[in-house]
């Protein structure tokens, strides 16, 4: 089975819609129709499971054997990696965190997650 790609996502500011505004419209949408599996363990068993369509990982955790794993799951399965380097954006963009009224997450809410997954539809 082919290798999927892992693709790093820097921060692009062409006036236009850059690849992190995309990737959290998706992941918006995909918790709008519960499409999305949230947190480490419960990603694990959906890569495993090869149930992903996409995974998204925080780069930002002490323990690289969390990034090792995840990284080969993907690799061997051909799941599709994207890697950002927050884990509280991650957090705040899958709805784990209160939103006011501006439509941004506050301080005080976040939470931070390492991993998520976009579920097959």
């Amino acid at each position: 089975m082919a290798a999927a790609p892992v693709v790093s996502v820097p921060v692009v500011g062409d006036g236009g819609m850059d690849l992190m505004d995309a990737l959290r419209e998706t992941l918006k949408n995909a918790v709008v129709v519960d499409g999305i599996t949230k947190g480490l363990r419960e990603s694990v068993k959906k890569l495993d499971k090869r149930e992903a369509l996409m995974c998204v990982l925080a780069e930002s955790t002490d323990e690289k054997n969390i990034i090792k794993l995840v990284e080969a799951l993907c690799k061997e399965h051909g799941i599709n990696l994207i890697k950002i380097d927050d884990a509280k954006k991650l957090g705040e963009w899958v709805g784990l965190c209160k939103i006011d009224k501006g439509g941004t997450g506050q301080e005080s809410g976040k939470v931070q997650l390492r991993c998520c997954l976009r579920l097959w539809p």
